[in-house]
């Protein structure tokens, strides 16, 4: 990832991208505005087009096929979804002379998602680039990533007194969750230049992205959606709860729910569903893609969040599925991410990593310097219902300590996520 005046910064997904343009003819990076898409897809480029200069896109508005056609392969079209158009075209290229690096697309979720004007299915691959993690920010991306590990052993492995991790504390994890991804901000801003960036940030995608891609009538009511959904990250609840909470009718809810899910703003974790568990809730559990922007939203500072025990935990949980996200796309395991809670409330998983073959592990994000047995109750609980099936459990905890809670359930500092291995 490169910034001004700075180095590239190596992202988790580079070797995968690697290797799907070495081997497929057309190749997609999507993700939220100003993750660092259009630098990453770069580095593979050997022309790029900008779509969205009016001087570039006229030739591929008139005559895609023709202005395609012309181009030095790989070839980078970049926020395509501002002439739709060269789709079709890529599209009609691909099917005649299938030769792998020939194009790569970036753009908006949104546009990726219109099956309006989508004829890329079975020609075109995408992989999700979200902000940065702290494995990028580290550099360690030629790390195993923690959720193959996990996949492949036994939790206790990670009891390891060799390991190397970060010692950090509960301010720490804080700053960094109201630091979130975006490359600006990550890197090279602080204090005010940071919070007006991220200000403006959700400016921009509230009044002009939201309004370029979606029917959106009232910025205000949009904003106040964003603002509970910032307040409640890492919340499952109803569609009315948000109606009545942020003063907009249902199905305008459903509506703009959907759209800050394709403009990469909102992640809706799925829930988890199993033949060996009953009474499981349905609803998705809601995470912004960047606790950053959580914070930017709420305008809270470490001292506004440590106020409030709902939104720290919140803030805690986004950020570790943040870090996790990043791994799913390229994690050797295909490993697919849930959550879990039961119709009475008695039982919750904050995340369900499920692995081939039907074998599942459990995380639990605890705002916690000294985990202890209970901390992992509900992982055992899990356990005891899947049998073989349950690989492991990890409770993620705001301390130091690297400690057992039961048979195939470890407590862990969060920073093991993007410890050395």
């Amino acid at each position: 990832m490169y910034i001004r005046g700075m180095e590239y910064l190596p992202r988790l997904l580079d070797a995968r991208f690697d290797d799907l343009v070495a081997a497929l003819p057309a190749v997609s990076i999507i993700g939220p505005r100003a993750s660092g898409k259009s630098t990453t897809a770069r580095r593979h480029a050997a022309e790029v087009v900008h779509l969205d200069r009016e001087a570039e896109a006229l030739a591929f508005r008139a005559d895609p096929d023709s202005a395609i056609a012309h181009l030095d392969a790989p070839a980078l079209l970049d926020e395509w979804q501002m002439v739709p158009e060269v789709l079709g075209a890529i599209k009609r290229r691909v099917d005649e002379d299938a030769r792998p690096g020939q194009f790569i697309l970036t753009g908006s979720a949104r546009a990726h998602l219109d099956v309006a004007t989508w004829p890329g299915t079975g020609r075109l691959v995408s992989m999700w680039l979200g902000p940065l993690v702290q494995r990028e920010l580290c550099g360690r991306t030629a790390d195993a990533h923690f959720l193959d590990v996990l996949a492949d052993h036994d939790p206790r492995v990670f009891l390891d007194a060799g390991r190397q991790a970060d010692t950090l504390a509960l301010g720490d994890y804080l700053e960094l969750a109201l630091r979130g991804g975006f490359p600006d901000p990550a890197l090279r801003l602080t204090g005010v230049a940071r919070d007006a960036w991220l200000d403006s940030y959700l400016g921009q995608v509230l009044d002009r992205d939201a309004a370029m891609v979606g029917n959106v009538r009232d910025i205000a009511s949009l904003r106040r959606l964003l603002e509970f959904e910032a307040l409640m990250t890492a919340g499952v609840f109803t569609d009315m709860t948000v109606a009545q909470a942020a003063g907009v009718d249902r199905r305008t809810i459903t509506a703009y729910q959907g759209l800050l899910v394709d403009l990469g703003i909102l992640d809706l974790l799925p829930a988890w569903q199993s033949n060996r568990v009953s009474r499981l809730v349905q609803m998705p559990k809601h995470h912004l893609t960047d606790t950053g922007l959580a914070a930017a939203a709420l305008r809270l500072d470490q001292r506004g969040v440590l106020r409030d025990g709902r939104l720290l935990g919140g803030l805690l949980e986004s950020f570790v599925a943040m870090q996790l996200r990043a791994e799913v796309t390229v994690a050797r395991t295909r490993p697919r991410l849930f959550h879990l809670r039961d119709k009475g409330g008695t039982h919750e998983v904050d995340i369900v990593v499920e692995y081939g073959g039907g074998r599942v592990a459990g995380i639990e994000v605890k705002a916690t310097s000294a985990p202890k047995g209970p901390d992992g109750q509900h992982l055992a609980w899990l356990r005891d219902r899947l049998g073989d099936r349950f690989i492991g459990g990890v409770v993620l905890h705001t301390g130091r300590a690297r400690v057992p809670l039961g048979d195939r359930v470890v407590a862990l500092p969060i920073s093991d996520l993007w410890a050395s291995r």
